[in-house]
């Protein structure tokens, strides 16, 4: 394991309590985890001192566990929660203050958001400093790609474009993620190989030749993340080995600098 640098940054959590409702048709009964279990099982094995909490989709538009995680980890954190698409601008408001900056399209299934709400949801956005997180399965980018290069808003993609059937970098829907990125208004994570890996631990050898093309193509729009707690997987998979990935997707000190502190302070503004 490398040094972390002060300010790293842990672009991808989920926190869940018991008390908050799953909705009906939630693909995982979360366990219970916490802000102080996400402190001990991550942040102090690694060093992270800032975190994203992102909504989960189990919680759908109630973002109360999410917000609740924000008051507890301060200023060192921010939010993504899942707006409905008819909110009120008090809605944002409020939730701007409490932490929040960007809002969670998780486009597979189960997913509360529409496709048709991301474009007028994204021109909302725009006028608050915020940003689409968008979760997909990365072979229908090309289909996506015009939308989403006209996205007013700033973008984050999840899980090295989630690529549910991993494809090699000259597929034309990597390709087309590329082409995304390249607009300059777009980020992506380097996380949760583990989600789509058909090699498998230790190196998601599939996935990692992605994750490596990413980090030396655009390093600058590039992400870090544990994704813990690991929604839905059993055995949790330990977060040294997948922090430690880093070195071998961005070899450079600097390139993993930029990953890890550098580009989340000015995309989250901390």
């Amino acid at each position: 394991m490398y040094t972390t640098f002060p300010g790293a940054c842990d672009c991808h959590v989920h926190i869940y309590e018991d008390g908050y409702p799953v909705v009906p048709n939630a693909a995982w009964l979360p366990r219970h985890s916490p802000v102080s279990a996400y402190r001990s099982e991550v942040q102090a094995k690694v060093g992270l001192q800032r975190a994203i909490v992102v909504q989960p989709t189990g919680y759908g538009f109630d973002n109360r566990c999410t917000l609740a995680a924000l008051a507890q980890l301060g200023d060192s954190a921010r939010g993504i929660a899942v707006v409905a698409p008819d909110a009120p601008d008090a809605e944002i408001a409020r939730l701007h203050a409490a932490g929040v900056r960007g809002v969670r399209f998780m486009m597979l299934p189960p997913s509360v958001m529409a496709w048709d709400s991301l474009e007028p949801m994204a021109a909302r956005l725009k006028d608050v400093g915020w940003m689409v997180n968008l979760q997909l399965d990365g072979r229908t980018m090309p289909g996506h790609e015009a939308a989403l290069k006209r996205l007013p808003c700033k973008l984050v993609i999840d899980h090295i474009g989630k690529f549910l059937e991993p494809v090699a970098p000259e597929h034309p829907a990597f390709q087309s993620l590329l082409r995304v990125l390249d607009t300059g208004n777009a980020w992506i994570k380097l996380s949760a190989p583990y989600e789509t890996s058909k090699t498998g631990a230790p190196g998601y050898d599939d996935v990692s030749l992605l994750a490596r093309s990413l980090a030396v193509q655009f390093p600058e729009r590039c992400l870090w993340a544990s994704n813990w707690p690991h929604p839905g997987r059993d055995p949790v998979p330990p977060v040294v080995p997948l922090y430690d990935l880093l070195a071998a997707w961005a070899g450079s000190e600097a390139t993993r600098r930029r990953i890890l502190v550098d580009n989340p302070a000015q995309l989250y503004g901390f």
